[in-house]
């Protein structure tokens, strides 16, 4: 069964805030706060929602940007992750027990400790375009076999 779920990139003077996992899926990476959208939320609800348990701060007029399909042995994918950028928040960055906050530049992103999609996907989403794409993991989700990734529009800067 695929699981949907959301990220929310707050980017703010040069920097993007990410998370450290501390537990779950992802345990250890560096990602955007998000999660699975609970029944009766909308995405935009969920990403403000799983921003604010995760990092203590309420992402602000957020912009949809698109979305990944992840793949490992189904045919189906394994998550469908709609992605947002907010460019503001409101509230004080504290580390949960699900997630440690990290500030990081744009242009300095360490791709080494996120998700392998990342470095073929976000630079994206961060300069202000919308994607849609598909990844194909190995089976523990270790490593990229093949992608696509299509940009689909530049309207936002």
């Amino acid at each position: 069964m695929t699981v949907v779920a959301v990220l929310c990139y707050v980017v703010k003077d040069n920097r993007v805030l990410l998370i450290r996992k501390k537990r779950g899926f992802g345990v250890g990476k560096l990602n955007a706060p998000g999660g699975r959208v609970e029944s009766g939320e909308t995405f935009e609800q969920a990403a403000i929602r799983e921003c604010e348990e995760e990092t203590g701060v309420r992402p602000l007029n957020l912009e949809y940007r698109g979305f990944v399909e992840f793949y490992s042995v189904n045919d189906e994918p394994d998550w469908v992750v709609y992605i947002f950028v907010a460019k503001d928040f409101r509230g004080e960055l504290r580390e949960s027990d699900e997630a440690k906050p990290v500030w990081c530049k744009l242009n300095e992103l360490p791709y080494e400790h996120m998700w392998e999609d990342d470095y073929y996907w976000l630079p994206y989403v961060l300069h202000g375009k919308s994607i849609k794409a598909k990844f194909w993991y190995d089976e523990n989700y270790s490593k990229v076999l093949r992608y696509e990734v299509e940009i689909i529009s530049s309207n936002f800067s």
